[in-house]
């Protein structure tokens, strides 16, 4: 007797080491997918430089990316429901490494744009496919932990982008910076092939489980809530995590006060999203959604005023990154829980999917508006809204309160 609980003590042991190295491998997809997403935010400022682009094309450049995220969440990432979870992360690593190589050689605007889109698309996938199967192999009770990290390698591969930046763009210039990432990108996608392992609860026989079900016997309203509150919330974070470098540079800071600024939003991430996963079980994530939301809209209508003190802007940098990314780490741990096993992809890629939109336009928007002579702290303030809104669908109960009607699956 004693001996056979001692060799199901070993192998609990061994499966929750198993477990947790898939987590950490999603961990370092999640790492690649912060620095190919937001390589443009950091070398934006020399592109537009070097090729003379208005507000307007600038915004097109920093939103492509976004346009292949909402696609790849879309209609990519579902492929893992019927495909396998494994094969869809190695195919999207592999397009997404593949684009930020040819990103070296762009030659204009509008190849460039294209080659953003790609990345994008693979970008997309992986982060709802990374999402997914951390819930599936994490242990429940740290469950929440689990996916919050997740966000912090993503934080941790936009601080990575951002210092990349910082010592690329002035030595060899910033084409190498696309090329670094496209290389780190297809290492990491290699690791993936020899260790990722398949989900342990996936049922490939699941025929006729389609975006309907998601919206069948009332569900509707809660999947259309979580849609929302992510519309909202990336139409402010990527407002804050574009636009900050570039903004920061034109209100007089230089480029590489602009580029560090960047920096410190992710780092802030960083601290913001391993608190959210800390306190998830303890403080419920739509409690700590909802104060990340108002928190951060208060910020971003002092945040002008607190640029113009160089200890205030680092301050203000940090506590933004920590809100936003605070913020998406509670959602993106609400998310996978909403959604049976057999829709889970397909639920989590169109909550995600819905979020890029709001990133889509949000970057264009605010071109758009500096180009119609915007004030800096006008945008800051119109951005701040997006964020009470996004916080009032949570007080008003639709998120959080109602996310044990899916079941967990």
């Amino acid at each position: 007797m004693s001996g056979q609980v001692i060799s199901e003590g070993m192998g609990s042991i061994a499966t929750s080491r198993a477990a947790w190295a898939v987590v950490g491998l999603c961990m370092l997809f999640n790492v690649i997918d912060g620095l190919d997403a937001m390589a443009m935010a950091f070398t934006v400022s020399r592109v537009a430089t070097q090729w003379a682009l208005n507000g307007a094309q600038i915004g097109l450049l920093l939103s492509a990316s976004l346009v292949g995220m909402a696609c790849g969440s879309m209609f990519a990432a579902p492929l893992a429901d019927r495909h396998g979870r494994r094969p869809m992360l190695l195919a999207s690593l592999l397009l997404s490494g593949v684009a930020m190589v040819l990103s070296f050689w762009s030659q204009g605007l509008y190849s460039l744009v294209c080659w953003r889109v790609l990345t994008g698309i693979g970008v997309g996938a992986v982060l709802v496919g990374a999402n997914v199967l951390t819930h599936e192999y994490a242990p429940p009770h740290r469950r929440g932990l689990a996916i919050a990290l997740q966000s912090v390698a993503f934080a941790l591969g936009a601080t990575l982008g951002g210092a990349l930046a910082h010592v690329l763009n002035d030595s060899v210039g910033w084409r190498y910076v696309f090329l670094a990432g496209g290389g780190l990108t297809l290492v990491a996608g290699s690791a993936g092939v020899l260790w990722l392992r398949e989900s342990p609860v996936l049922k490939l026989d699941r025929p006729g489980m389609e975006y309907r079900h998601l919206f069948n016997d009332g569900h509707w309203r809660w999947t259309l809530s979580l849609a929302g509150v992510c519309f909202l919330l990336m139409f402010g974070f990527y407002f804050v995590m574009s636009w900050t470098p570039i903004l920061l540079t034109q209100g007089g800071f230089s480029e590489h006060h602009g580029v560090t600024g960047g920096m410190l939003l992710t780092v802030g991430g960083m601290l913001g999203a391993l608190l959210v996963g800390l306190a998830a079980n303890r403080c419920g994530c739509h409690r700590l959604l909802l104060g990340c939301l108002l928190l951060d809209a208060l910020l971003l209508v002092l945040m002008v005023a607190a640029t113009r003190v160089p200890v205030l802007a680092a301050v203000a940098g940090l506590c933004a990154g920590l809100l936003l990314y605070g913020a998406i780490a509670a959602l993106f741990v609400m998310a996978p829980q909403a959604f049976a096993t057999p829709v889970r992809t397909r639920g989590v890629g169109l909550v995600l999917a819905t979020g890029r939109l709001g990133a889509i336009v949000s970057p264009t928007v605010a071109g758009v508006l500096l180009d119609a002579q915007w004030s800096v702290q006008d945008l800051f303030l119109f951005y701040a809204g997006s964020q009470v809104l996004a916080g009032g669908l949570v007080l008003m109960g639709f998120v959080g309160v109602h996310i044990r009607y899916f079941g967990n699956g």
